[in-house]
């Protein structure tokens, strides 16, 4: 008989793993601006310029979010802060007077500066603070929005011109020659450009200075009472202006109708 083989065990190591927590993100706290130290100029709003005009230093109060409740302000030169509950010692009120319309705070006068930029009830209602890039923004919005007003007026065909310039000077157009029409427009559109876009995409524009040629031609015309317009010819009817509506503003939303767009062809059809 054959003898049976012993089977050896054969250990098999166990490997243990290791748990890596993860870190938790930290919470970023939102660090408050850091005041610049500089020079700062104060202005009247409404570019008024008084020969002084004294502004609030006392019984005013600023709303402290962080603390839940108002806070009285007092502007004290013997003092390093603006907040009353803070202050030490005796308080020496002082004046805040704007000279010919401004106020010019040097650097060093941080307490003066910021109850003016920071805590003041009365910044950017009675008076703002200076800020160039601010303004230089701004003077980049306006000049941008005179360039694209340029840009269409000087590609615009003629009769829109000519709607556009009847709105500012009215029938006056109509003795205008096409050079003068487009030199006024222009002007118009570096002037007062966000009116002129305006005009431009507005189609009713159009229509009233069709409207107005026609009768300007005689095709049709306007009663006494401009009340009615009227075919010119035989006094025929041709639309009633509604109640408390300018007749050619109402002309003009009324050629957008079914029975109106007829009408309109057939004064198109003469125009032309």
């Amino acid at each position: 008989m054959a003898k049976k083989q012993k089977t050896e065990k054969v250990e098999v190591p166990v490997v243990e793993t290791q748990v890596v927590e993860t870190p938790k993100p930290k919470k970023v706290e939102n660090k408050k601006p850091e005041w610049e130290i500089k020079d700062r100029m104060y202005y009247l709003k409404g570019n008024k310029k008084p020969i002084s005009y004294s502004m609030k230093s006392s019984g005013i109060y600023y709303f402290d979010k962080e603390k839940g409740y108002e806070r009285e302000l007092k502007y004290c030169q013997n003092q390093t802060t603006s907040f009353v509950d803070e202050m030490k010692g005796d308080q020496r009120l002082s004046h805040i007077i704007f000279r010919d319309g401004s106020l010019f705070v040097a650097k060093e006068k941080t307490v003066l500066q910021k109850l003016l930029s920071l805590y003041h009830p009365h910044k950017d209602k009675l008076f703002y603070e200076y800020n160039p890039i601010e303004e230089a923004a701004g003077d980049i919005e306006i000049l941008e929005l005179e360039a694209d007003a340029i840009v269409v007026a000087r590609e615009m065909d003629i009769d829109l011109a000519e709607a556009i310039m009847r709105v500012e000077k009215g029938s006056e157009v109509s003795n205008m020659s096409s050079k003068e029409l487009k030199r006024d427009l222009l002007v118009f559109a570096r002037n007062n450009p966000s009116l002129f876009l305006e005009l431009a995409t507005d189609d009713n524009v159009q229509l009233r200075n069709f409207g107005i040629k026609a009768t300007e031609l005689g095709i049709i015309k306007l009663s006494n009472d401009q009340r009615n317009f009227l075919w010119g010819s035989n006094n025929r009817p041709v639309m009633t202006v509604p109640f408390d509506e300018h007749p050619y503003t109402a002309l003009a939303h009324w050629f957008k109708t079914d029975e109106g767009m007829e009408i309109y062809s057939n004064i198109e059809k003469r125009l032309n």
